[in-house]
């Protein structure tokens, strides 16, 4: 039954959530809850309304209807202090959005410093254990040019970490790495799932869905079309579109000419979000 108001034990509850770019409609009715510890992969085919998802948990895209919860706090409401409720939100992009004229430590003590209020030598201390946690302590004094993709991502995660956030969002965090460097990524994440962190993930990594989620939710055409425990909607799916999508996507070999998804309309192109100086993912008005 469709409610318009928050679970009482879950740390994200979206109602009835639709968004629409123009007169494109990329999430229609949407509604889902996330609890505390728990690890939700999101799949489906590009132009499903994955990412859109996401981002209007944490408001960066605005929701054209519905309500979003976040840790008991209505995201949607106009009064809400958004500042103050996304700083309890953990987001790694799909591009690492490190600042590129900061040391890797820098990069994890500003927004600790300027957001937090922490003293330098706590942040630094707070910093030093996360990258410990993600193995890049060696790499402190690094320049973001000089990593590796697999690196950034992880110095981004230790980044999001540092602001000891509640849960974390993932943006398909693995999409713009080299093969070979998907999987240092993905083990950081696994350990953040054992030490029991509250995940949202979109991915298009199958097994890491299937060995670390404890839900998995297809989605397709802007609809949740199925969700559930990964070994049933990954493993013994029971929609016709999930089945049609996890073919195509383990059997690659199996799609035959002609018989490939149409592509989603195009969403027109949406303007920046503005942002803060204070936002650790902005590099508008920072210096070291």
């Amino acid at each position: 039954m469709t409610t318009t108001e928050q679970s009482a034990d879950a740390i994200i509850s979206i109602r009835q959530l639709g968004k629409s770019f123009g007169h494109v409609e990329v999430l229609k009715s949407i509604d889902l809850d996330i609890y505390l510890g728990e690890v939700v992969c999101v799949i489906g085919p590009s132009g499903s309304g994955k990412t859109t998802l996401l981002r209007c948990v944490n408001l960066l895209e605005q929701p054209t209807s519905g309500k979003v919860f976040v840790a008991g706090n209505e995201m949607t409401d106009p009064e809400v202090d958004i500042d103050g409720v996304r700083r309890r939100i953990g987001m790694v992009f799909q591009q690492f959005n490190l600042f590129p004229h900061l040391s890797v430590m820098r990069n994890l003590t500003i927004a600790q410093q300027r957001v937090l209020g922490r003293s330098k030598a706590e942040s630094i201390e707070v910093a030093l254990h996360n990258l410990e946690r993600v193995g890049m302590a060696h790499k402190e004094g690094a320049y973001p040019g000089q990593l590796s993709g697999g690196q950034q991502q992880r110095v981004a995660i230790a980044r999001s970490l540092s602001m000891n956030p509640d849960l974390m969002l993932f943006d398909e965090p693995t999409s713009a790495l080299d093969p070979e460097l998907v999987g240092e990524v993905l083990a950081v994440m696994k350990d953040l799932a054992s030490d029991g962190m509250t995940m949202m993930v979109v991915t298009h990594e199958m097994a890491f869905a299937r060995e670390v989620a404890d839900r998995v939710v297809f989605m397709d055409g802007g609809y949740i079309v199925e969700q559930g425990p990964p070994d049933q909607v990954i493993g013994d799916p029971q929609e016709e579109r999930t089945k049609a999508f996890l073919d195509r996507v383990l059997n690659p070999n199996s799609v035959k000419e002609g018989d490939e998804f149409a592509a989603p309309p195009a969403a027109p192109e949406r303007g920046s979000l503005p942002v803060s100086a204070l936002d650790p993912n902005s590099t508008n008005g920072i210096s070291d």
